[in-house]
C-alpha cells in the first residue's frame, strides 16, 4: 500500500509538471526592457572601444534597434577605427565591410577620395572572386558605398555574370556551398547568398533576368521546405553536419537566412509568397530564446527580428498576452496585446476570442466574442469570461482582424493563436464529516466539522474498526471540482508516516480505512495518529495541508516475523547544531590555618629582623669598607639595592605570588645582583692587597 502510494504521489506531481509545462509553453512576448538590459552589460566599454569593426558594428547595430542612445566615445573610438581602415594600403575586403557597415551607422567624415580608391579595389577583387564570402564582402561594400557615392553600379553584363558565378554554388534542396572546392552545402551559406544576389540586383543599372530571380525564388521555397519546427509553432534553421569544424548553432544560421531574405523582399517589387505560418513562427524562434547568454547572440537575435519587422508583405504580428492565470476572485480580465516583434504597437485592428477548448478536447466552444480596445493601456480585455467558463485549464484562441483589408496584406498573423489560460478561484469545502465505523454495526461515533479551520478531533478505534472521512468540493460556479491532490496522511507519535490517496466520486470525496486491513502496513504500532489532510491544484487558491486532529489506535502485539518499522531518517544538520553545555567543577580549595594563626606567625619571623638591625647598630656597625669612587659605589649601592629586591620578593611571594611567577622573577634579579657583585667584590679584593702593600 505504501509503495502504491508513493508512486502515485510521484504520479501527480509529474500530472502537475506537465500541466504546467502545457501552460507555458506558446506564450511569447516581444522584445522588452531586459533586452536592452543586457545590451548595455554585453556591449559596455570604459573608453568606446571595442574588439574589433564587427563587434562594435554589432554593438551600434543592437543599440540602434533597440533604441538605446550610443555613447559619444564610441563614436570617437570607431571613426578612428573606420578611417585608419579605410585608409590603410591593403585592407582585405572583409575590413572594408566591416569598416563600412559601421560607417552606415555612425556617418563618419571620411574623404570622397578615399571612396573612390576603395571603389575600384573592390571591383577588382569582386572580378577575381571563386568563394561565396568574397562575393558577399565585396557586393556588400559596393552597396554601402552606393549610399555615399551614388554612382557605385554594375552594368548588366557584369551583373548576370556575378550572379551566375554565385548560382554555380547553390545546391538542388536550397542549400549553398562556401565555395566549389567544398561540396558540403549550408543554410547561413544560402543566406549570404541570397544577400549578396539582392545587392547584385541593387546595384545593377537595369533589370537583372527574370529567369534568376524566378530561379532565385524557387531556391528560397526549396530553403524553407528544409525547416525544422518544435511543438510550439516555432520554426528554425539548423546546420546537419558531421564535421563540427565551422559549426555553427541554429540561432546564428537561422539569423543568416533571415537577413538574407529580408534584403532579397526589399530589391523585389513582387511579394515572396513566404508561408505565413513559417514566417511567424521564425519570430517565436527568436522571441523564445529569451534574453541569450551571449554579446553575439544577442546581436544575432535582435538583428534578425529587426529584418522580420521589415520584411516586405511577411511582418509578423504577434499577440502577447500579460498574464495567463486570471482569477475569478479578484475579477481578473483577459488581456491581449498586438504588437510586433520588436513591442510597437499595431494600429487599426480588432482582436476577437474565437473558441475555448478544455484540457485533451479537439473540438472548442465557438464564442466569436470581440475584445474591448483600452486606448490608455493600449490592450484588448476581454471584460467578462462566458459563462460556461468555470475554473480550470484552457486554450483560448484568438484572431486579429484588421479594419482595413489593404492592411492585412503587410503582416503575417499565422493564423489563429492559442494560448493556454488557468481560471483560478475559491474552492468550497463542505459538508466534511469523520467516522468511527464497525465492522458489523455501521457508525458509532460520527463528527461533523468544518474543514476550513484547524481542527482538533479526538477519535479512538481498534483493529476491528474503520474510519471514514469524507467531504464535498464545488467550484465557485457551484460545480463539483476534483483537485490533482488529494491525500490523507496518518503521522505516529515515533514519526512513522502513512499516506493515502483519497477517492472521489460524482458528488464527494470519501476515504475509509480499514486496520484490520492495515495492521501490518502500521507495523502493529499502537498509539496516536495524527490526521492530516491535503487538497492542492493550480486551479484552486485555497489549497491546503491542515491537520484534522488525531485517533488513538489500539492494534494487536506485532507477531515475530512481522515486518518492523523503517529507521526514522537522521537529520543530517543536527549534528552542527549546539551541543550540551559542559558544567567544569573544580577542586575545593584545601582547608587552611586560621587568619590570626598566619598574622603571629608573620610577627614572630619579623620581629628577629627587627632586632638584627638594632643589635647592628648598637654594636657599631663599621660602614669604612664601603667604595669611595663614583663607579665602584655605584656598583655596591646596585648591589644591596639587588638584594633588598630579592627580600621583598620572598615577601611577594609569601602574600601574593605563585611559585612560577617568583622563581621567573628571581632568576632576573640573580643574574643582576651576579654582575654587580662580581663588580663590588673586584673592588674591594683590589683595595685589600693596595692597603696590604702600603702597611708592608
Amino acid at each position: 500500500m505504501e509503495a502504491f502510494m508513493e508512486r502515485n504521489l510521484g504520479l501527480f506531481f509529474i500530472v502537475a509538471l506537465c500541466a504546467l509545462a502545457w501552460a507555458t509553453e506558446s506564450i511569447f512576448h516581444p522584445v522588452s526592457e531586459q533586452h536592452r538590459s543586457a545590451a548595455l552589460e554585453f556591449f559596455s566599454s570604459a573608453d568606446g572601444h571595442f574588439g574589433s569593426l564587427e563587434e562594435t558594428y554589432e554593438a551600434l547595430r543592437t543599440f540602434q534597434v533597440l533604441g538605446i542612445e550610443k555613447d559619444a566615445k564610441i563614436q570617437t573610438s570607431a571613426c578612428a577605427s573606420v578611417i585608419e581602415t579605410l585608409k590603410s594600403p591593403t585592407p582585405g575586403t572583409k575590413q572594408i565591410f566591416h569598416a563600412l557597415i559601421t560607417n552606415s551607422l555612425l556617418t563618419c567624415d571620411i574623404g570622397h577620395e578615399a571612396f573612390q580608391g576603395i571603389q575600384s579595389g573592390l571591383t577588382d577583387s569582386l572580378n577575381d572572386a571563386t568563394a561565396l564570402l568574397d562575393f558577399y564582402y565585396a557586393i556588400g561594400s559596393l552597396v554601402l558605398l552606393k549610399g555615399q557615392t551614388p554612382e557605385v553600379s554594375l552594368n548588366e553584363g557584369d551583373a548576370n555574370r556575378i550572379v551566375q558565378s554565385i548560382k554555380t554554388l547553390s545546391q538542388s534542396d536550397g542549400r549553398w556551398r562556401l565555395n566549389s572546392n567544398n561540396p558540403e552545402s549550408r543554410f547561413d551559406a544560402a543566406g549570404m547568398a541570397i544577400e549578396a544576389i539582392a545587392g547584385v540586383i541593387s546595384l545593377s543599372t537595369s533589370e537583372i533576368n527574370q529567369n534568376v530571380i524566378d530561379a532565385l525564388k524557387n531556391d528560397i521555397v526549396k530553403l524553407f521546405d528544409g525547416i525544422q519546427r518544435y511543438d510550439d509553432g516555432a520554426y528554425y534553421f539548423e546546420e546537419k553536419l558531421v564535421d563540427a569544424h565551422g559549426y555553427q548553432g541554429p540561432l546564428s544560421v537561422s539569423a543568416a537566412v533571415v537577413r538574407g531574405i529580408a534584403a532579397f523582399a526589399a530589391v523585389t517589387p513582387e511579394s515572396l509568397h513566404l508561408s505565413d505560418e513559417k514566417i511567424v513562427g521564425l519570430a517565436k524562434y527568436f522571441l523564445g530564446i529569451g534574453v541569450p547568454g551571449s554579446a553575439k547572440d544577442l546581436y544575432n537575435q535582435i538583428d534578425a527580428l529587426a529584418c522580420i519587422n521589415n520584411l516586405k508583405g511577411s511582418i509578423p504580428l504577434l499577440l502577447s498576452f500579460p498574464a495567463t492565470v486570471i482569477s475569478s476572485t479578484k475579477n481578473n480580465q483577459v488581456k491581449v496585446k498586438a504588437t510586433n516583434v520588436l513591442g510597437s504597437v499595431i494600429p487599426n485592428l480588432s482582436v476577437k476570442l474565437m473558441q475555448i477548448f478544455t484540457k485533451g478536447s479537439k473540438d472548442g466552444s465557438v464564442i466569436d466574442q470581440k475584445l474591448k480596445y483600452d486606448h490608455e493601456n493600449e490592450v484588448h480585455v476581454l471584460e467578462t469570461l462566458p459563462e460556461s467558463i468555470d475554473i480550470g485549464s484552457y486554450i483560448f484562441s484568438f484572431e486579429a482582424v484588421f479594419y482595413d483589408p489593404e492592411q492585412k496584406k503587410n503582416y503575417a498573423t499565422g493564423g489563429r493563436t492559442k494560448v493556454p489560460i488557468y481560471i483560478t478561484g475559491v474552492v468550497s469545502i463542505d459538508n466534511a464529516e469523520i467516522a468511527i465505523l464497525d465492522s458489523d454495526s455501521g457508525s458509532s461515533e460520527s463528527i461533523k466539522f468544518d474543514i476550513n479551520r484547524e481542527n482538533t478531533v479526538s477519535l479512538s478505534a481498534n483493529h476491528l474498526q474503520k474510519m471514514k472521512l469524507s467531504f464535498h468540493l464545488s467550484t465557485p460556479s457551484q460545480n463539483s471540482f476534483k483537485p490533482k491532490q488529494a491525500f490523507l496522511k496518518l503521522t505516529h507519535e515515533s514519526g512513522v508516516e502513512h499516506i493515502f490517496l483519497v477517492g472521489s466520486s460524482v458528488k464527494k470525496f470519501e476515504i475509509v480505512l480499514d486496520f484490520l486491513g492495515l495492521v501490518e502496513k502500521l507495523f502493529y504500532l499502537s498509539g496516536k495518529y495524527s490526521i492530516h489532510l491535503t487538497l492542492g491544484d493550480s486551479a484552486m487558491e485555497n489549497s491546503f495541508l491542515r491537520t484534522l486532529g488525531y485517533i488513538e489506535l489500539d492494534l494487536p502485539d506485532a507477531p515475530e516475523k512481522a515486518p518492523r518499522p523503517p529507521p526514522q531518517r537522521v537529520d543530517v544538520y543536527s549534528r552542527y547544531g549546539p551541543k550540551p553545555e559542559i558544567a567544569h567543577i573544580f577542586r575545593a580549595p584545601e582547608k587552611t590555618a586560621p587568619t590570626w594563626l598566619s598574622n603571629t606567625f608573620l610577627a614572630l619571623v619579623i620581629i628577629p629582623f627587627i632586632g638584627f638591625i638594632v643589635l647592628l647598630f648598637g654594636l657599631g656597625a663599621n660602614f669604612k669598607g664601603f667604595p669611595k669612587t663614583t663607579a665602584s659605589a655605584a656598583f655596591a649601592l646596585l648591589f644591596h639595592i639587588g638584594i633588598a629586591a630579592a627580600l621583598l620578593l620572598y615577601v611577594a611571594f609569601w602574600i601574593k605570588l605563585d611559585l612560577f611567577t617568583t622563581l621567573k622573577a628571581l632568576g632576573l634579579i640573580g643574574a643582576f645582583l651576579l654582575v654587580v657583585g662580581h663588580k663590588t667584590l673586584a673592588y674591594l679584593a683590589a683595595a685589600s692587597s693596595s692597603s696590604k702593600l702600603k702597611s708592608s
